[in-house]
């Protein structure tokens, strides 16, 4: 007689990769035990998966979603999990249409989302259908340590970017950051995860810097998916902190928590949404869809913190992303302010990439130094004395 106990094998759910937003899935799937699925992280041959399988027309986040869960599946997921939208982007069909693609080709996996625009019943409803687990206590548990797992990676971001555009040698500061998101990535625990960002951030101030070199600002919005993921904007806040410019993120998935998921009463301030509809008001008057509006409303917001210029990435055939671009010469008009839309699709090249953003850093410097030039030469006027 076999006296060995045969234990239930915890499922494996994978979600596609957008920056590091799987550490904070990984966490919440953990506390509902279940087994997260990392796949290998976006590379040419997800790509190539994805692009081979899709529609021409189509943009590249759902290319790389689709590769992404075909990498998955093949390495042993049981689940394949996506986000959806009911508004009035195309990301509202990529779930259906990626389903039976996968289906079509014979890929073996459940599928499920979760949408957008229900917050925190979104996510309630998402963890008991993928579990069957409804004890309330092990889903808070879950939501509140991905949240909060959002949170400290977008201060870990934020605060390595400083770093970055500051560093005396290169490649030191990014390691430094690789550590700080491994140590929390690491912790299961609110106390544990306190910890790990104090931990992280220590790492990153180690790094020696340069506290008096002159490092311009830029602020990076539009669709959302190429905002966040390094792959997908050819690591452009990389390629900007070798040439001195501290980058910030417009669009950012702790944002779009406050905006759909925390209570308003725990809020703080205004929130991205909230921006969005009060400054794109002379641009843009309602919301046409993906992150137009906001990209609007970024530009305005970057002219007020006294940035150098804004960068707007956005996925070739994305019409939202084309509107906002269509926008941007007459906002440059008012606002005297750079502003570089870089289009991206899996046909675009390093060499002309770099291209383009060492011309946009250079004209940022050449308008920069112009206007210190000018503000000089006005201080210099007001201290003339006038002859008796």
């Amino acid at each position: 007689m076999d006296n060995s106990k045969s234990e239930k094998k915890p499922i494996k759910v994978a979600f596609p990769h957008m920056g590091t937003i799987s550490i904070a899935w990984s966490s919440a799937l953990r506390k509902m035990g279940i087994e997260p699925f990392i796949p290998p992280y976006t590379s040419k041959k997800t790509l190539s998966m994805g692009t081979k399988n899709s529609p021409e027309a189509i943009c590249l986040p759902y290319k790389l979603i689709l590769g992404n869960f075909m990498e998955a599946i093949e390495g042993g997921t049981d689940y394949v999990a996506m986000i959806t939208s009911p508004g009035i982007c195309r990301l509202g069909e990529y779930g259906k249409s990626i389903k039976n693609v996968l289906s079509d080709m014979g890929y073996e996996a459940n599928f499920i989302e979760m949408n957008l625009y229900d917050g925190f019943k979104g996510m309630w409803k998402f963890l008991v259908e993928l579990t069957g687990n409804k004890n309330p206590i092990t889903i808070i548990r879950a939501i509140n340590i991905a949240v909060r797992k959002v949170f400290a990676l977008d201060e870990i971001e934020s605060f390595y970017s400083y770093y970055r555009a500051r560093e005396y040698k290169t490649g030191d500061s990014e390691k430094a950051y690789k550590k700080a998101i491994r140590l929390v990535d690491k912790a299961d625990t609110t106390r544990e995860l306190k910890k790990a960002l104090k931990e992280g951030l220590r790492e990153i101030a180690k790094v020696e810097i340069d506290t008096e070199k002159e490092v311009l600002h830029v602020d990076i919005t539009g669709e959302i998916f190429l905002v966040l993921d390094p792959f997908s904007n050819q690591y452009i806040e990389k390629e900007l902190g070798k040439m001195g410019v501290q980058t910030r993120r417009s669009l950012t998935v702790s944002g779009f928590l406050k905006d759909a998921i925390i209570p308003k009463m725990c809020k703080k301030g205004e929130t991205h949404l909230e921006r969005a509809y009060r400054l794109a008001k002379p641009y843009l008057m309602r919301d046409i869809g993906g992150d137009a509006l906001e990209c609007i409303s970024d530009v305005l917001y970057a002219k007020e913190r006294g940035c150098d210029g804004l960068i707007h990435v956005s996925p070739f055939t994305c019409m939202p992303e084309i509107m906002s671009q269509n926008i941007f010469p007459k906002m440059r008009e008012d606002i005297n302010m750079p502003i570089l839309s870089l289009i991206m699709d899996e046909q675009t090249g390093k060499a002309g990439y770099l291209t383009r953003l060492e011309a946009f850093v250079d004209l940022m410097r050449r308008k920069k130094m112009k206007n210190k030039i000018t503000q000089n030469a006005k201080a210099r006027t007001t201290h003339v004395k006038e002859p008796v």
